[in-house]
């Protein structure tokens, strides 16, 4: 994304959670949408398991991932996952919401993992919000499809 004042690129910084302009110095702080991801306006070479498209890079409470721009499915590392997860529901202000049924029809999807091209695993998530998720063990990366974050978020528990 471009600066909007003096037009030179603007990289996410990290720590800030926000974008920085390396040459003026304008900072811009970027909305998150519903799930609490905010799009961050880079292309990445990776596409969507699910549609192809290619995944733009997006960020959560300051934790780096990538986001379709058409199915609005996450791609992110499990590491971050995991932390992401604790944030978002940490800052829950909306009582929990009644339990999700995960839909048994979700486990049939076969992807392949954006990364390496092995296909993916495809299971229930161990935690809250009864949601498939679909994982590649050996780039260490999973994929939600939309809304799956925010069963997670929301659920008891």
């Amino acid at each position: 994304m471009n600066c909007p004042t003096c037009g030179a690129s603007m990289r996410f910084d990290d720590i800030k959670g926000c974008l920085e302009c390396g040459f003026c110095g304008n900072i811009q702080v970027l909305e998150p949408d519903a799930d609490g991801v905010a799009m961050l306006a880079e292309t990445s070479p990776l596409k969507c398991p699910m549609c192809k498209t290619p995944l733009e890079a997006a960020a959560v409470h300051g934790l780096r991932l990538l986001c379709c721009p058409r199915c609005r499915g996450l791609l992110v590392g499990m590491d971050a996952f995991i932390e992401m997860v604790g944030m978002l529901r940490a800052d829950r202000a909306e009582a929990p919401e009644s339990p999700h049924r995960l839909d048994t029809k979700d486990l049939d999807r076969a992807y392949q993992c954006p990364q390496c091209g092995a296909r993916m695993d495809t299971h229930p998530y161990a935690g809250p919000g009864h949601v498939a998720i679909t994982t590649c063990e050996f780039c260490q990366l999973d994929w939600l499809d939309h809304g799956a974050l925010r069963h997670m978020v929301a659920a008891p528990g």
